[in-house]
């Protein structure tokens, strides 16, 4: 079944992100009003060393009140191609530059709320440039086993769904 979108209006708009009101139509025709969400696409990327371990940031997320493992990761900038930019996020937050990015993977977190997509991608090799320039982004750098990776996730060490689902697939890719 699919739902028709007759028509949208923002309702508040930042650098951002947009909240956008739409009518839609259902299957049935009745119509109701629903939020959503517009965001600028999010790259991500992180590197596996040859001991197969996976460059991850511990850090603490406020609107959820939690900790977790993460790739680095952030918004694509206007004009900026999105390989360029999981790229620039990973050396900012890590202060490792990787080598040629593979993609990994392209999710949409919430799809029933928002359009974010979200592209992550790896490398197997990385350069240590200094100390990431955006240190606040966490507490911490780690070169995790990827053979633990399963185990974090179902642990809940790995809140955030787009990268429980990027790090099984890096897990799967090299290990499989």
């Amino acid at each position: 079944m699919q739902w028709t979108k007759l028509s949208e209006q923002p309702v508040y708009e930042n650098r951002w992100f947009r909240v956008n009101l739409a009518d839609v139509e259902l299957p049935d025709g009745r119509r109701l009003d629903h939020y959503l969400i517009r965001l600028r696409p999010v790259a991500a990327a992180t590197a596996v060393n040859d001991a197969d371990e996976v460059l991850l940031l511990w850090r603490h997320r406020f609107i959820t009140d939690s900790w977790g493992w993460e790739l680095a990761a952030g918004v694509v900038e206007d004009g900026e191609e999105i390989e360029a930019a999981a790229a620039r996020e990973m050396e900012e937050e890590t202060g490792w530059r990787p080598g040629p990015l593979r993609p990994l993977l392209t999710v949409e977190p919430s799809n029933g709320l928002s359009d974010a997509r979200h592209h992550l991608f790896w490398s197997e090799e990385a350069t240590w440039t200094g100390p990431p320039q955006d240190a606040f982004e966490s507490s911490r750098l780690q070169w995790v086993p990827l053979k633990l990776v399963p185990d974090m996730i179902a642990r809940g060490e790995v809140p955030a769904a787009n990268m429980a689902a990027g790090l099984l697939m890096l897990h799967h890719l090299r290990l499989g």
